[in-house]
Formats: structure tokens, C-alpha cells, sequence
């Protein structure tokens, strides 16, 4: 029987070797990548929104005996994949929420609206035996009637009450947060928009820049946003102290906006630094979104350009005076209603007049 001449396989090329390697590691790598990715969606949880029951200002009375009240609830259908939250950061002398912001995220459509209220809205409203008119008020005073968490619960009804839409999540912002997250990405270049030169003795507060673009560690970012004041004018401390703004608080909220995004689009280009970030922010931020609610937003939130993000501020009057109480804001109906219905409004129809409650000033 002839025997059968086997021909001897040739040994790969470093090449062949090489692709092989490649190809295998590919494989693995994306097992693992679509592994994470599947035990990432089990994980996630979509956050739930606001009950959007009948709220006391929703009910239109009417004077016409021949005209039925108007249940401004009925019909009302939230935007798919949207949601509202309260952004506020504590007063580090008064106890106050020194900032206050509304935010509403549409994740269908990406798009982002940040509307910044004055600190001194004027409303008309009662927690426990506590009687107050400015919005700021509304932390001390619920935590106070409400203690330990009513701060919060009642600020996100007033606030809720005078845009006239439901605030579905809360983020309480210590200032700390500015500080750590700026450092974590080695400071931000800012455009400070004017002169800042405030002394607070009792506060071990130094406030000194010249306006123009500067690089801002996190304390000068921390700062930057804090000014309302100098006082550097005639006179001593505390008479020495005038608006750091022309328009007093208004200028200060369009600075505390830019900052907020300056620093987003810092944090999202160092990608690589997500693990200081979330463990900054979980010591730095009381929220009722829970771990599983906030990696449900991490997908969507990829796919966001901040140069996108709309800002504004409720314009108004803050030189009023209400029940005794002087330098309330009284809204400006018509045009706060307007930014409400572009930035914040997450029903598919319009937020109406009747929907809110502007509170007029005497």
C-alpha cells in the first residue's frame, strides 16, 4: 500500500499571528462591552414624574353663573421622556437657598431648558404657622414648620405653584460642589462679566476680580458666582456696599448659568475622571434620584451638546413692596409665562395664566 505523503503545514507569519491575536482580543473585548452594557440597562431605572393631580391653582373660577369652573387638569398630557427638577444651593450665612433654578430635560428631543428664579419672587404663601412673600423663604421656613426635610418639599411646591408646572426631582447643591468639580478638571476659563471687589469680615469672604477672560480655580469659580455686592464704596463695612450688577440679582443668575454650563462642558470632555466626579457629587449633592434613576440619564446625557442648553431668567420687577415687605420681585406675567412655555413646560399643550400663580405686588 503507498504510503501518503502529508504535506507539513507552514507556520504563520508574525502578520497571521498578529490578526489572529487582534481578532481574538476584539471578540472578548466586545463581549464584555456588550455584557456591561446589557447589566448597565438592568440596573438603570427611569426615573417617575410628579403626580400630576389637580393642584389648587389649576381650578379657573369665574365670576358668570352661566360659566362652569375650568379643571385646568383634565386633558393635560406630559411629553414623553421629559422631566422637571429644582436646582437650589444653600445660603452659607442665612440658611436661605442663595440660588434657584428649574431645569426640565426632554430626552426624546434633547433639549434642555435652565431658568433661573430670583431669590426674592414675590408669593403669598403659608407652611405650618410661618407666613412668608419672597421665594428664598421657603427652605428656612418649611425646614423649620417641617423639620427635617420640609425645606426642600416646600420650595419645590412654591416653586412649582408660581411656574405653574409640576417639579417632579429635587438637587440640593452644597458649594463645595463648584470648588471639588472645577479642581477635578484642573480649573475652567471664564468670562467674568464685571468688576468684583467684596470684603465680608464676618464672613471671611474676599471677593477680587477685573472683568475679562480668566482661568478660575474651584474657589475663584465658588466666588465668581457668590458676588452680588462690592464694597469698595464710601463709608465702612456694611455702608460701604453696593449691586456688583446693573440689574442687581438678575445679572448675578446669567453668571451662575454660564457657570453651570462652562463646567458641564469641562466635565465632558475628561470622560476619563467619571469616577471623581460621582463620588464629588455624591457627597456634595442631596437628591431623591436614587443611583439606579441616575445611570438611566447617563445615555441620553451622552448624546446632549451643551452649546444646546437654553438659559434664562424670570424677568420682573424687584422693587416692589408687598403686605409690608419691600423689595419683593413681581413677575412679569406675560413674558415669564413665554420663557416658561419654551424652556420649562413639559405638557404638550401650553402653561396658561390660570395654570400659575404671579402674585401682584400693592
Amino acid at each position: 500500500m503507498a504510503k501518503r505523503n502529508r504535506k507539513k503545514k507552514r507556520p504563520s507569519s508574525p502578520l497571521q499571528r498578529l490578526g489572529r491575536g487582534l481578532y481574538r482580543t476584539l471578540v472578548i473585548l466586545s463581549a464584555l462591552i456588550v455584557g456591561a452594557w446589557i447589566a448597565f440597562k438592568a440596573v438603570s431605572r427611569r426615573p417617575t414624574t410628579a403626580d400630576d393631580t389637580l393642584r389648587p391653582n389649576q381650578t379657573v373660577t369665574t365670576d358668570d353663573p352661566n360659566t362652569q369652573d375650568v379643571d385646568e387638569s383634565q386633558g393635560l398630557q406630559r411629553k414623553d421622556g421629559t422631566w422637571t427638577f429644582l436646582l437650589a444651593a444653600e445660603d452659607q450665612v442665612s440658611g436661605s437657598t442663595d440660588t434657584i433654578m428649574v431645569c426640565t430635560y426632554d430626552t426624546v428631543n434633547q433639549k434642555i431648558g435652565l431658568v433661573s428664579l430670583p431669590r426674592d419672587t414675590l408669593v403669598d404663601r403659608r407652611v405650618g404657622p410661618y407666613h412668608y412673600h419672597k421665594l428664598n423663604a421657603a427652605f428656612p421656613n418649611g425646614n423649620i414648620a417641617n423639620p427635617p426635610d420640609g425645606g426642600i418639599a416646600e420650595l419645590m411646591a412654591a416653586a412649582g405653584e408660581v411656574l405653574g408646572i409640576p417639579i417632579d426631582h429635587y438637587a440640593l447643591v452644597d458649594t463645595r460642589l463648584f470648588v471639588e468639580l472645577v479642581d477635578a478638571v484642573d480649573g475652567v476659563d471664564f468670562n467674568v462679566p464685571v468688576y468684583m471687589n467684596y470684603d465680608a469680615p464676618d464672613q471671611d469672604l474676599h471677593i477680587h476680580f477685573n472683568p475679562g477672560m480668566q482661568h478660575l480655580t474651584g474657589q475663584q469659580a465658588l466666588e465668581v458666582v457668590r458676588c452680588r455686592k462690592n464694597s469698595d464704596g464710601p463709608g465702612e463695612y456694611p455702608n460701604n456696599i453696593y449691586d456688583a450688577y446693573p440689574d442687581a440679582d438678575i445679572g448675578r443668575t446669567r453668571t451662575q448659568q454660564e457657570m453651570v454650563k462652562t463646567i458641564a462642558k469641562k466635565i465632558l470632555s475628561n470622560p476619563q475622571k467619571a469616577g471623581s466626579y460621582v463620588e464629588i457629587l455624591s457627597r456634595c449633592i442631596k437628591t431623591d434620584l436614587s443611583l439606579r434613576n441616575l445611570l438611566w440619564f447617563v445615555e441620553p446625557a451622552l448624546g446632549f451638546d451643551f452649546d444646546d442648553l437654553t438659559t434664562a431668567t424670570l424677568p420682573g420687577d424687584g422693587t416692589k413692596s408687598y403686605d409690608g415687605v419691600s423689595s419683593v420681585y413681581e413677575l412679569d406675567v406675560e413674558e415669564s409665562l413665554r420663557i416658561i412655555n419654551e424652556c420649562l413646560n413639559p405638557y404638550t399643550t401650553d402653561v396658561t395664566p390660570e395654570m400659575t400663580r404671579m402674585i401682584r405686588a400693592d
